[in-house]
């Protein structure tokens, strides 16, 4: 996982200059999926503004008949290593899990969340995110986006005049709705910087993540779970932002690849007989009202549904740093809904050190477990087993994980990541100490909080080194050594991880200077 993220960047120069290379181009589609390549294709096309352009997302899989969800599947090595499992299960469901070829997972995870910011952005058709993939809904949304981006050449509309600050608010108002992906807190800044706009701060995702109910229940964050598929079914992001629209939280003018604006879009969406159809459809194959899965403001509320993310900060994390609110368990809020956890840390400098330690029950209820040195200096590599075996541990729903590196869609628990400044880049996460006193406050209903070591001076804090066993992982190849470096200059996790050329350019001519 160490390439994982450094990848996307790469993906995305090399399609860029697989565009620029045919002297004959006169707009780009792009089919994407995944969660880097997608990323990637919306960075390339918003890289190439001046083009028309459009995302044909690659679609979802199918839920599978006797078989474990994709999701699940993920949690297979931790219950076999607890005898939870047989091997001959593991084995089964690991190969039955995907319904149909092709597509992303069936949960909101990355590859999800992005069809559905690519949507909402206008760069896709209405209804084309979250289709089953290969099936013939999704071949013919394939052709009319096609003949869509005829259009769009035909008019003279550049992808610049369709990814504007508005198109990328819609698209952050969608994230929260749906519940999505904290790793779009990496890739929406990235596709900002691409075409040229302002890349969203901590401030931004915090203000519209209060300000936005979710609306949409889906895997993983319940309280049912629904297959992506199945969101799809019950109308998808156009269903959605119909609820967004009535509550006044979309910009309604921006163009879209249709050649017309959401709000037109969404009209047309709201009387269509493809959208009564596919509802009776779901209704007939699986027995679900599709309002039990995509919902108005009042019917979320009264089910229960909670935002997914709270933004924070405090004195470990200046920058920022997230949590997945929702994946709090619910015996560790008190009435209010607040997270207060206060415990010694127990530091690690890598994944498989604390993955052992808990596997040795040197972890015990109350502990905050701080790996650092697992953000971009070191390839930012998912974080996933760790909270899986803590998932799976005795007491380990009471002890909170604070990470400068990020989570799998699947990830659960008290985990806060994303802690920036990364140990690497020189943040107080790095200088803290084994038995420090830290202090985590989440609250899930206000959506505020803060991380703070308590019980040291600011003064003495702050004099302290990195700490002695921080040491690149000696597997992160050169080339990922240099994406660290680049995309640390150019404004870090924060700023999306890209390489931001005019700054890099400067500090590189300073620094010749000063030698």
């Amino acid at each position: 996982m160490f390439d994982s993220l450094p990848y996307r960047n790469d993906a995305a120069m090399v399609l860029r200059r697989l565009i620029r290379s045919l002297p004959t181009r006169r707009g780009v589609m792009g089919v994407a999926t995944c969660d880097k390549g997608l990323p990637a294709m919306l960075m390339a096309l918003a890289g190439s503004p001046d083009l028309p352009g459009i995302l044909v997302p690659g679609g979802v899989t199918l839920l599978a008949e006797e078989a474990e969800d994709t999701a699940k599947v993920q949690t297979l090595a931790t219950r076999f290593a607890h005898q939870e499992i047989t091997l001959d299960h593991a084995a089964e469901m690991g190969c039955k899990a995907c319904g149909s070829p092709g597509g992303g997972c069936q949960f909101m995870g990355t590859a999800a969340s992005m069809q559905g910011a690519a949507e909402a952005m206008g760069l896709a058709l209405p209804h084309a995110a979250l289709s089953p993939s290969g099936a013939e809904i999704w071949r013919d949304m394939a052709r009319r986006s096609a003949l869509a981006l005829m259009e769009l050449e035909q008019k003279g509309t550049s992808t610049r005049e369709i990814v504007t600050a508005d198109a990328l608010h819609n698209a952050m108002v969608c994230h929260a709705a749906v519940g999505g992906s904290t790793n779009l807190v990496l890739h929406l800044p990235a596709i900002a910087h691409a075409v040229g706009i302002g890349r969203p701060t901590v401030d931004d995702w915090s203000r519209i993540n209060r300000a936005v109910p979710r609306l949409v229940d889906a895997l993983p964050n319940g309280p049912r779970h629904f297959a992506t598929v199945q969101v799809f079914l019950a109308g998808g992001v156009p269903e959605m932002m119909l609820h967004l629209r009535d509550l006044d939280l979309l910009k309604l003018d921006v163009p879209t690849v249709t050649g017309r604006t959401l709000g037109e879009n969404l009209a047309w969406w709201e009387q269509s007989e493809r959208r009564v159809r596919l509802k009776e459809k779901l209704k007939q194959l699986d027995g679900i009202d599709s309002s039990d899965v995509i919902m108005s403001s009042p019917r979320a509320k009264s089910r229960g549904l909670a935002s997914t993310v709270t933004f924070l900060q405090g004195n470990l994390a200046p920058e920022g740093a997230l949590i997945k609110s929702t994946a709090i368990d619910k015996r560790r809020l008190d009435a209010n809904g607040v997270y207060d956890h206060t415990g010694p840390a127990r530091v690690f400098t890598t994944e498989a050190a604390a993955i052992q330690a808990i596997k040795d029950g040197k972890l015990v209820a109350g502990d905050v477990l701080v790996l650092m040195g697992i953000g971009p200096g070191n390839g930012m590599p998912e974080t996933y087993q760790v909270t899986s075996a803590l998932k799976y541990m005795k007491g380990g729903d009471q002890i909170a994980l604070v990470t400068d590196g990020r989570f799998s869609g699947v990830s659960t628990g008290a985990c806060l990541g994303h802690v920036s400044p990364e140990a690497w880049a020189g943040g107080p996460i790095g200088r803290v100490r084994e038995g420090d006193m830290i202090r985590l406050l989440v609250d899930t209903v206000k959506l505020t909080g803060s991380i703070d070591l308590v019980g040291e001076s600011a003064e003495t804090f702050i004099s302290r080194g990195c700490h002695p066993e921080l040491q690149q992982d000696p597997r992160i190849a050169p080339d990922t050594r240099l994406w660290s470096a680049l995309q640390n200059a150019s404004g870090g996790s924060w700023g999306g991880c890209v390489y931001d050329a005019d700054r890099i350019a400067d500090l590189l001519a300073k620094g010749q200077a000063a030698e």
